[in-house]
């Protein structure tokens, strides 16, 4: 999730600072401070790092030191217990507010589709690590679902267990993503690792789709290719809808994230990282061991705002430390990680 009046609010200010219509700083960081909701928003919980896979294109597997870890089940359910979903009016001014200012329908199916109607209102169980090396999953999305919440995570095929999915289809999953690369098993592998496998994951993203159907389940399956900028792109995306034509999914290529670790910026197509970064002001990130990191690419959480062990949600949001990372954000601080190992545009630069 993440704070979709704040986003709203920010609108006209985004575009004002686009075509240079201001040009006093102080008072841009009072606004953004003034439309920032003093109740926190959970952009997503990292319930493992842990992850089987060496994805070339992932800081995961060359640069991350941190230690291995799952998140406490009670600091998990305490966290969820300590916020609250969307209100359904906002929700409904929020849609007619991405179908005005983006022009992004509701029954769309793209990569900008996704960011502004589904993660906004969803609690994202992944960070680096894959969900479906968590045992609790099926215990968070149950909790989730009892608490109006919206459940979503990213994973990889080749680790999916069919009745630990199922159990969590039973327990309410809105949202599941499979990560494809290629259709090729040994491209593929090239791609995401020696554990990944595309014809095991293939076929087991069918029986799931059969289950699915004949139990009625609600869980959307989405698919996606990292649009990785490599020879064969658009060919291999082609190929991976066509292998899932008819086939109940919403699939989409999706443009990489972070390119600044690999040296060959490509360009991206996504509404999210065109902009400038509002995740100071609008949500925050948990990670495996329960600390507050600036948000979810602090892949060795270099940036530590709080502690769900021991701090309230509240208290960590409105804290000294979220304070002056805000500033420092904004003022575009030397020596801060986001300047440094980040790719989105921060809102400082404006001045």
């Amino acid at each position: 999730m993440f704070d979709i009046n704040f986003y709203m609010k920010s609108f006209d200010l985004k575009q004002k600072l686009e075509k240079g219509l201001i040009s006093n700083k102080e008072e841009t960081y009072n606004i953004l401070e003034e439309f920032r909701d003093k109740k926190p928003t959970i952009y997503n919980i990292e319930t493992t790092n842990a992850c089987n896979m060496r994805c070339k294109m992932c800081p995961r597997t060359t640069m991350m030191s941190r230690k291995i870890e799952t998140i406490k089940p009670d600091v998990f359910l305490n966290i969820i217990d300590q916020i609250q979903p969307h209100r359904e009016k906002d929700w409904i001014k929020w849609e007619h507010f991405v179908s005005e200012k983006y022009g992004i329908e509701p029954t769309e199916m793209s990569q900008n589709h996704f960011f502004l109607y589904i993660i906004p209102k969803v609690i994202q169980l992944h960070g680096y690590g894959d969900p479906l090396l968590d045992i609790h999953m099926p215990e968070y999305i149950k909790h989730l679902s009892e608490r109006k919440f919206f459940s979503y995570f990213s994973c990889n095929p080749a680790n999916i267990n069919i009745k630990q999915t199922v159990n969590m289809f039973e327990n309410g999953l809105d949202f599941i993503k499979y990560s494809i690369e290629s259709i090729d098993d040994e491209e593929f592998k090239s791609i995401r690792g020696e554990a990944s496998n595309f014809t095991k994951g293939f076929d087991k993203i069918k029986t799931l789709l059969q289950l699915k159907k004949e139990n009625n389940f609600k869980t959307k399956i989405i698919i996606t290719m990292l649009d990785l900028n490599r020879t064969g792109q658009i060919e291999g995306y082609k190929k991976l809808l066509q292998i899932f034509e008819g086939l109940d999914v919403y699939i989409y290529l999706k443009s990489e994230d972070q390119q600044w670790y690999r040296k060959e910026y490509h360009g991206t197509e996504s509404v999210h990282w065109s902009e400038f970064c509002k995740h100071p002001w609008m949500s925050m990130t948990i990670k495996s061991n329960g600390e507050v990191a600036m948000c979810m690419e602090d892949f060795n959480n270099e940036i530590v705002l709080g502690d769900c062990n021991t701090e309230s949600l509240y208290n960590i949001w409105n804290g000294l430390k979220y304070q002056q990372f805000r500033h420092d954000h904004f003022n575009l601080s030397k020596g801060l990680k986001c300047f440094e190992e980040c790719d989105m545009k921060k809102v400082g630069e404006y001045f």
